[in-house]
């Protein structure tokens, strides 16, 4: 249950570790943390409760010389137990994600 993510530097073909990261709902932060070394961060543990919520990276932290700063992923959570994973595939150009599982 509760909410992931887990980056991928497609650029260098590794994980992307120590990319900070928080996610927010329409009542503020809810979560802060720093992507391991394979990439990932667990941001709560118990399901979300629906509503809408963000996942902002500090890419200009991980890559000064990227052409994006920071990535924000808004996505909406319906509800029931289930578990959202959001992956973050990233370059120096460009990003992509998905609903992971």
């Amino acid at each position: 249950m509760g909410i992931s993510t887990h980056v991928l530097d497609t650029a260098k073909g590794s994980p992307a570790a120590g990319i900070a990261i928080t996610l927010e709902d329409d009542r503020g932060v809810i979560a802060r943390g720093v992507t391991n070394a394979d990439g990932r961060l667990k941001l709560i543990d118990d399901p979300p409760e629906a509503g809408t919520y963000r996942i902002t990276f500090d890419t200009a932290g991980y890559d000064p010389n990227g052409f994006f700063p920071r990535v924000v992923i808004e996505f909406t959570v319906r509800g029931g137990a289930q578990h959202y994973h959001v992956p973050l595939l990233l370059s120096p150009f460009g990003y992509s994600t998905y609903r992971g599982s």
